[in-house]
């Protein structure tokens, strides 16, 4: 028999790899702590970094995490911006609960559902969490960027073709909430039974079921429903897009041209044609026009802070280079630019 009732304790906070770094996914230790102090109830299978009974390595792989809370009353707590290391959809079967994904925020009531892809940032709780159910489950489909090709986990049930159907309708659209039927919050519920009765026998055979069914559930409510396409979502160009969107917050790495292609999944020829294309400028330029800009706001906000650590901070290995090519960039040194910013 399989073991679902190892230890309740999530491992220590690892998370996937996005950028040169780990990317912290959401590690809920803010759900961990309410439900240790008895404020929430929560019964959840997990592995990694997420709470709740330990999944087994080789137990419906892909699986992440599944489960529900049920918090009677209103919290002190929510869970802040992050992503997830796979498609997350959440049912929300009773209260109401602030939720935001990229620039849409909304209060979600009672049958509603939501779905978000490993590269949206979400939130649950504007800022705290009000009195609620919500059911959650993320599958890791093996994908960063809105690009990449999807790989569903083997064990899910259902036709080739509905595989590929129930793919575009969600890599195509980005339309964060929908209205469930009663089919789906029937299976969710039997998803919650799964998580309650780890220990019986058939757990593994009932998960992969119940996920399977609630997929094809998932792909019938969305058919029913007007869904507009977009091809573009899962261009390669918005891929690249979102990858220098986000480099700003990753300028201390010490980057190469192939390293950043790599993180695209693309050449290094193609990376930096697109890179051309997007900025006008090539990606060794790009890079260090967001370190430069970096570079001035420290100078700029942070008067206390040594010019070294600056530089450092912004990816640079020594304080003379840096100095060179901030002199080059802003047309004075950094000394001298944080003299006419005092003055200012």
């Amino acid at each position: 028999m399989v073991n679902f009732e190892n230890l309740l304790e999530p491992s220590p906070s690892i998370a996937f790899r996005d950028m040169d770094d780990i990317y912290y996914a959401d590690t809920c230790d803010a759900l961990q702590g309410a439900v240790e102090r008895g404020e929430v109830a929560m019964s959840a299978l997990a592995r990694g970094h997420y709470p709740g009974n330990r999944l087994p390595p080789d137990a419906v792989p892909g699986l992440k995490t599944a489960g529900f809370w049920d918090a009677s009353t209103a919290q002190d707590w929510g869970l802040d911006w992050h992503r997830n290391e796979g498609i997350e959809i959440t049912y929300l079967a009773r209260g109401n609960l602030g939720f935001a994904v990229d620039d849409h925020s909304c209060q979600l009531q009672p049958n509603q559902l939501t779905i978000t892809r490993p590269w949206q940032r979400h939130r649950v709780g504007l800022p705290n969490v009000g009195p609620s159910r919500l059911h959650w489950i993320i599958l890791d489909v093996q994908v960063r960027r809105p690009h990449q090709k999807w790989q569903w986990p083997s064990w899910i049930n259902l036709a080739a073709n509905d595989m590929e159907r129930l793919t575009r309708l969600m890599q195509l659209n980005e339309q964060p909430i929908w209205t469930a039927n009663r089919q789906v919050h029937v299976l969710f519920e039997e998803l919650a039974r799964c998580t309650q009765s780890a220990s019986a026998r058939t757990t593994e055979s009932r998960l992969q079921l119940t996920i399977s069914a609630l997929l094809l559930e998932m792909l019938e409510l969305l058919e029913s429903q007007t869904v507009n396409l977009d091809e573009q979502l899962s261009s390669v160009r918005r891929g690249v897009s979102m990858f220098l969107d986000d480099l700003v917050h990753y300028i201390d790495s010490r980057w190469t041209v192939n390293d950043m292609a790599s993180r695209c999944s693309l050449g290094r020829t193609q990376f930096a044609n697109y890179c051309q294309e997007l900025t006008n400028m090539t990606p060794i330029e790009y890079l260090n026009s967001l370190r430069m800009r970096q570079a001035a706001l420290l100078l700029k906000n942070s008067p206390e802070m040594p010019i070294t650590d600056i530089a450092y901070s912004c990816g640079f290995d020594s304080s003379q280079y840096f100095s060179s090519s901030f002199s080059k960039y802003h047309k004075m040194s950094p000394r001298r630019f944080r003299q006419t910013c005092g003055k200012g």
